[in-house]
């Protein structure tokens, strides 16, 4: 899974950006608001989902363009092309295409397995457990191509149900009953997808060498019945409750990750800033790792600002790790100096600024 060329045209401060991205470590590098982070952004909603901004896609077409953006790539070892964006006359409305046909978000999680870090996860660990979920389900994606279509299923019931439920007027028992059945089919889909993939995860940061990264334990924190049937009979005997929560109190939505530091037995969110960072790394490394013996290929890298916050050890571990795996990698920084310590071997290097981007 790589990317042998990206083009993004209108989108954000990115006027028409054309990279050659067959490289194995793509350093990009300017001042705060060049645009580095829009490069990645771009790459990240080659997968399904809103991207790793969860931004509007209104947002995303450039203010001074006409209107609607593009963000297309090709693939490296495929002759296949993606591509999504917007029409200037549909703004709101995402269209994704492979090989020029019209396609639907979701089936990008066929062709490629994107993961990043942001300075936005850094508080990952303290925030609700909405921000932990989606990192979760990143994951499980990567793993599970049909994960997000199950999501998105599951999702469509459950607003459905808790639109009846809301109702002024008294819904039709036998519609709940069937929107309860299909969060319940899906839902189990979802929760048995999680735990595959934190117990494979698990396993694997068992395996990882000791080195400057905090080892973290994983584990999920459930909010309801995994089973379809059990699942089916707590919605149903939960309606009076969630008509008056107006929202659905129990499943595979309410989940939460639990993070713990193993070598201190502490949970996450009471370890230091750089701990915490340390464990996501760690998480990503192991999940590399994972997709590459599960899938035969490895996943693409969005590291936006990492090597900021990271002392000189362990920037350079982090780079060694990454060089003994054959991913593709996308890292921004405000500083080139960052990056000395990566290979050059299989590297391109850009600059940005104002949106326009200069090969180093």
């Amino acid at each position: 899974m790589a990317l042998s060329s990206l083009s993004l045209t209108q989108f954000r401060n990115h006027e028409a950006t054309r990279l050659q991205a067959g490289a194995r470590f793509n350093v990009i590098w300017g001042d705060n608001g060049a645009g580095k982070t829009n490069i990645l952004e771009a790459i990240s909603l080659l997968a399904p989902g809103r991207g790793m901004r969860r931004a509007d896609i209104q947002q995303m077409a450039r203010q001074q363009g006409p209107g609607g953006f593009t963000v297309a790539a090709a693939l490296m070892d495929d002759d296949v092309r993606i591509g999504t964006g917007t029409s200037a006359d549909a703004p709101s409305r995402r269209q994704v295409r492979v090989n020029g046909a019209a396609a639907a978000a979701n089936s990008l999680a066929d062709w490629l397995a994107v993961v990043w870090l942001t300075p936005a996860m850094d508080r990952l660990f303290l925030e609700s457990a909405g921000g932990r979920r989606r990192f979760l389900d990143r994951l499980v994606l990567a793993l599970h191509p049909a994960h997000a279509r199950h999501a998105a299923r599951y999702e469509a019931a459950m607003r459905e149900r808790n639109r009846l439920l809301a109702a002024d007027r008294p819904a039709d028992p036998g519609w709940i009953d069937a929107l309860e059945a299909r969060m319940a089919e899906h839902g189990a889909a979802i929760a048995l997808a999680r735990a595959d993939t934190l117990e494979a995860l698990d396993a694997q940061i068992d395996a990882l060498e000791a080195g400057p990264f905090a080892q973290p334990s994983l584990a999920l924190e459930r909010k309801g019945p995994v089973e379809v049937e059990a699942l089916i009979a707590a919605l149903r005997s939960g309606r009076p409750r969630d008509a008056g929560a107006g929202r659905a109190l129990a499943g595979p939505h309410r989940d939460d990750l639990i993070v713990t530091m193993r070598q201190k037995g502490q949970a996450a969110a009471l370890c230091s800033t750089g701990e915490q960072k340390a464990m996501l790394i760690a998480i990503i490394l192991a999940h590399a790792d994972l997709v590459a013996e599960r899938r035969g290929s490895r996943l693409i890298l969005l590291l936006d600002e990492v090597a900021a916050h990271l002392d000189p050890a362990r920037r350079a571990a982090l780079y060694e790790q990454l060089a003994d795996r054959s991913g593709q990698v996308w890292m921004t920084g405000t500083d080139a100096s960052l990056f000395d310590a990566v290979p050059l071997s299989g590297r391109a290097d850009w600059s940005v600024s104002g949106g326009v981007v200069s090969p180093q």
